[in-house]
């Protein structure tokens, strides 16, 4: 079965999003729509880490040699745990500089008011900015599986890291849907607060494909 591991990896991850698709709720506010988005997120990596603890105790073996490194049952599992909660912290990174619920997007906001200038200089700024935690984040990765499965636990790692794909693409695709939607209401000449609903949705979504993107990144 270890030769199978790293399909079952991806495998278990199908399960696991239908699972966490289930969870999926927004009441009338659309407000919740993207914390229930964010609540996707971290249930999905919630169940995987669960299921990847004993998918690994059956799957994997106790130690293997890989260019001469040692690898063992424990050390492949931190790899792969490490991807996927790397994930997540980039996921969530995204969402900070890239939700207009937090000051960055406020920030900008503002300093489009002086002028396209700053808004450009600002914009361009706080994108290099952005980058800074996932690349840290990306680095630790590479390094906690290097140093416990080797050239292996860094494959294993963007395994993990990927896992939850179904839940990421489904949150990246919320996004152009509702952009639409918009754009369909104003076609349509629909009411005015049709419209503000939209707008709302929209935003969520525009952070939401952020979010997709990070991972893809990562």
């Amino acid at each position: 079965s270890a030769l199978y591991y790293p399909i079952l990896i991806s495998a278990l991850g199908i399960p696991v999003c239908l699972v966490t698709a289930l969870f999926a709720k927004v009441d009338e506010n659309p407000q919740t729509v993207e914390k229930s988005l964010k609540v996707q997120l971290v249930l999905s990596t919630i169940l995987m880490t669960v299921g990847l603890y004993f998918l690994t105790q059956w799957a994997m073996i106790d130690q293997f040699v890989v260019a001469g490194k040692v690898v063992t049952r424990a050390g492949v599992l931190t790899s792969v745990l490490a991807g996927l909660w790397g994930g997540l912290l980039i996921g969530f990174v995204t969402e900070y500089y890239t939700s207009h619920t937090y000051r960055p997007v406020r920030e900008v906001a503002e300093a489009s008011k002086t002028g396209a200038a700053t808004n450009i200089i600002y914009g361009l700024s706080l994108g290099y900015k952005s980058s800074v935690v996932p690349v840290i984040v990306i680095a630790l990765v590479v390094y906690l599986s290097w140093f416990f499965a080797g050239m292996y636990g860094i494959a294993m790692a963007a395994l993990g890291m990927i896992s939850t794909i179904a839940i990421g693409l489904t949150i990246d695709a919320y996004g152009p849907v509702a952009d639409n939607a918009g754009g369909i209401a104003e076609m349509c000449e629909l009411e005015k607060t049709v419209r503000e609903r939209t707008d709302v949705l929209d935003a969520a979504g525009n952070t939401t494909a952020a979010i997709g993107k990070g991972f893809a990144i990562g």
